[in-house]
């Protein structure tokens, strides 16, 4: 694919990175020369100092024969405008990274298409909608959801004490089992399992499954002794951080913690009188102590630094809560985070680069989300009537090594998928693979 990406920030750099390794011909544009020095030479991808709402500058870098344009500079009014111009100019797909959540009510979705913009991302809201998922459950580090909630993902840090760790798969329980392993992170490898793997203490352990069957995989992973979420602590005022305040259920209660003073004022403005701001230094330890950090089930550090959250959901593991969260916008601190067992970690970049992702894909795909630790990729296809998938039970398909099907939702229900299913026309259906590997499983769906 042809790919013109308008942005060289954080999100634009990662996205042009991550895609050039998939071999795609990518243009990364940029007004500012210095943002863009260090990336032709030490990735392959075309580097243009250009503005992108420039007719003359989106010609020059061949906007007219691009399959997708990516505008993701940090002001919302010019990626919408590059959009517009783009799609006039003849890109195929546009694409636009916004801060104004207006934009993407259902009703509105036709008018910035007929205005040339194909789709809109809001990565801090994203980001705020993974962080109400994952603080849902004190024991789960990831959730994720499949046509409503028929099927569910749960990521899971077990510990020695889990009834499953060392028993191969293939033990326990065969065809009638409820739930499907789907991808383990251990240590720094991901794996895909196969029958005679087992799960050991201190894996990341991916589990689809169905609403029903989610207390039988927290008492198999020796969870039950985790209490439910009720208190949460935020450190850091930021946008991501009055987006997540706003979609936590009505029975959590949330105190947000934020040094300056004016930041205090606004947010007090925007959010109703269950939700507590604090102006105060959130690492001051004496200060979280004060305000209850004892009996808070989940901290979510959400400030300016990388360090800086992962040290404070260190210390709050330290105090006791079970549950932290922290945002690393860093990517190469990720695995550092992981190793620390801080717990989750979310990242915009990898949330925006998920979202852009399935448009690139011809099949039929409502959702692809990037496990942010596994190295691995989820994927939601919608089967066409014909295609290769339904062709033979899920053994004999031939799939790629390094995925599997994790579940399929058919008529609105939760399936968890073993070898003999036959998947059919219409069906949702959950893919997993090992990171970069979506392009070979969509073959199969195409």
């Amino acid at each position: 694919m042809n790919i013109v990406i308008a942005g060289a920030g954080a999100v634009g750099t990662h996205l042009a990175k991550l895609l050039s390794r998939e071999k795609q011909n990518i243009v990364l544009m940029d007004e500012n020369s210095d943002s863009l020095s260090a990336l032709s030479s030490n990735f392959d991808l075309m580097t243009v100092t250009a503005s992108p709402t420039s007719i003359a500058g989106l010609r020059e870098v061949g906007v007219g024969g691009a399959d997708l344009f990516i505008a993701v500079t940090p002001d919302e009014s010019r990626n919408v405008t590059a959009s517009m111009l783009a799609r006039s100019l003849g890109a195929q797909k546009t694409v636009a990274r916004i801060d104004n959540d207006e934009y993407l009510k259902p009703k509105n979705s036709d008018f910035f298409k007929k205005m040339g913009v194909d789709s809109l991302i809001y990565p801090e809201l994203l980001a705020a909608k993974e962080i109400v998922a994952s603080v849902r459950m004190s024991w789960i580090r990831q959730w994720w959801e499949f046509c409503g909630g028929a099927l569910i993902l749960l990521g899971v840090k077990v510990r020695q004490n889990a009834e499953i760790v060392d028993v191969p798969f293939f033990k326990l329980g065969g065809p009638d089992l409820p739930y499907h392993v789907v991808a383990i992170k251990r240590g720094q490898e991901t794996l895909i399992p196969r029958g005679s793997d087992a799960v050991h203490h201190n894996d990341l352990v991916y589990f689809t499954t169905t609403r029903k069957y989610i207390p039988y995989i927290r008492k198999i992973t020796g969870k039950e002794d985790y209490a439910d979420v009720n208190n949460i602590m935020i450190m850091g005022g930021s946008r991501i951080a009055a987006r997540t305040a706003q979609y936590v259920p009505d029975y959590q209660h949330v105190k947000i913690i934020e040094s300056d003073l004016n930041r205090c004022h606004r947010l007090a403005k925007v959010l109703d009188s269950r939700f507590m701001v604090i102006n105060g230094d959130g690492r001051d330890l004496g200060l979280l102590m004060d305000e209850g950090l004892e009996h808070t089930e989940a901290f979510v550090a959400l400030t300016g630094s990388s360090e800086t959250n992962i040290l404070a959901c260190l210390s709050a593991k330290r105090m006791g809560v079970k549950k932290t969260v922290a945002e690393v916008e860093n990517i190469d601190y990720i695995g550092m985070a992981e190793s620390l067992d801080i717990g989750t970690v979310i990242n915009k970049k990898l949330i925006a680069a998920s979202h852009i992702y399935q448009m690139m894909l011809d099949a039929d795909v409502s959702n692809v989300k990037c496990l942010t630790f596994a190295n691995a990729d989820v994927a939601e296809f919608t089967v066409k009537a014909g295609s290769r998938i339904t062709h033979h039970p899920v053994k004999d398909l031939g799939l790629p090594k390094g995925t599997t099907i994790g579940g399929l939702i058919r008529d609105g229900k939760g399936v968890v998928v073993m070898g003999d299913t036959n998947i059919l026309p219409g069906d949702h259906v959950v893919v997993f693979c090992q990171s970069m590997m979506i392009k070979d499983i969509e073959r199969f769906f195409s």
